[in-house]
């Protein structure tokens, strides 16, 4: 009976949030439509489609050392376009009802886009990330994945503003040419700015995957309030830009702030891609020596190539079922050697030996799937039981 409760909660709050998220999804379609049109929903959908590609793939490419989970990545995926969208929606459209009651029509329009949405768009981003932080903290390893939670979350909120905007184009000008209409939107939003929301919402991420990392109970309040103020802050600036200033203000803005701002946010995650590499890298000399790694693993583990070649051979020897299966493998003792790295740090939380045996048993289940051994999981097991507390282990 005592666990009754917590696993009813696990099994349904997905379910229920799903299907929030499905009705948030069938609204924003139905007011979608009711503005402009099947027509021009369906013109917009495919529009704001396009970006979304190269966008998903860049934080895919980021996330590559260590991957966050799939799951969770349609998730904040799914809440960007659908949860966050329709929050804002409500608080935005609120807002410019105010407005226009204070200052008359039009100034509504001007409250939305400079305070408005800036406030409740990176707020309702932020929620999922601050989520993730309160009950999935140990999906955050650092900065790296702060900034690819914000990035899925706003590429997902990216793409439903895009149908809206793109559709709206459509019902007033139609297509148009590379001065009017949906092709110069598209020109503007899909591809001189397909990152400026992932952009502001990764200030939200930083500041969360600081929290997640630091000892001190004081940065874990101020760190995510000031990413989160960073966030809104650019984004106000980026709308202010396009709703005050005219033309010459916007591109003022455009290539002395946003650039520049993006570039130092490639320069960082750069930086702590290769702060993961050199982590890994120092983490698994000592778990070849408890005898959790192969020695002659370090080194295919050690680097991205060394991972795909790795895999490579294991495909064409064995299939591609093997060459998955060391995938997870690989998957696995990376995220072995962040926790590693967190429990000498001080930040690994009071789950971090069920965390380790949940990562030997997956790393152990991996190996036998990619030798077909069955029997190997029964073998090994006594031995896993005995180095997983080893003079090399987290309790020594």
């Amino acid at each position: 009976m005592t666990t009754a409760a917590p696993r009813t909660w696990t099994v349904l709050a997905p379910v229920v949030g799903l299907i929030a998220l499905g009705l948030s999804a069938l609204v924003l379609l139905g007011l979608g439509v009711g503005k402009v049109g099947p027509l021009g929903v369906a013109v917009g959908a495919g529009a704001a489609l396009l970006p979304v590609g190269p966008v998903v793939a860049a934080f895919l490419w980021i996330d590559r050392w260590e991957p966050e989970p799939a799951k969770l990545l349609w998730l904040a995926f799914l809440w960007g376009a659908c949860g966050a969208t329709i929050c804002s929606l409500l608080i935005n459209s609120t807002a410019e009802a105010l407005g226009d009651l204070a200052f008359g029509h039009g100034g509504g329009n001007t409250i939305a886009a400079t305070i408005s949405a800036p406030i409740a768009e990176e707020a309702a981003k932020g929620v999922f990330l601050l989520g993730l932080l309160v009950w999935r903290r140990q999906e955050f390893d650092g900065l790296v994945d702060g900034i690819v939670y914000a990035g899925f979350t706003a590429a997902g909120f990216a793409f439903t503003e895009n149908i809206y905007y793109f559709g709206r184009v459509f019902a007033t000008f139609g297509f148009g040419s590379a001065t009017t209409g949906v092709i110069a939107a598209f020109i503007l939003r899909g591809v001189l700015a397909p990152f400026t929301h992932p952009l502001f919402t990764a200030m939200t991420g930083i500041g969360i995957g600081v929290a997640a990392r630091t000892r001190s109970s004081k940065v874990r309040v101020i760190a995510p309030l000031v990413g989160y103020l960073c966030a809104v802050l650019l984004h106000s600036l980026w709308n202010s830009s396009a709703t005050l200033g005219g033309a010459n203000t916007f591109l003022v803005v455009y290539f002395l702030v946003i650039l520049p701002i993006l570039a130092a946010m490639v320069a960082v995650v750069v930086w702590q891609r290769r702060r993961e590499q050199r982590v890994v890298a120092a983490q698994l000399p000592g778990m070849a020596a408890a005898g959790w790694i192969a020695a002659s693993e370090v080194s295919l583990l050690s680097s991205l190539t060394g991972r795909r070649g790795w895999r490579t051979a294991v495909r064409k020897r064995a299939g591609s079922h093997a060459a998955k299966a060391v995938h997870e493998y690989q998957t696995a003792a990376t995220e072995l050697a962040f926790l590693r790295n967190a429990v000498e740090h001080g930040t690994a939380g009071p789950d971090a030996d069920e965390r380790q045996r949940r990562l030997l048993e997956t790393m152990l289940e991996a190996r036998q799937a990619a030798v077909n051994a069955p029997d190997a999981l029964r073998a090994t097991r006594h031995h896993l039981d005995r180095r997983e507390n080893g003079p090399d282990g987290l309790r020594a």
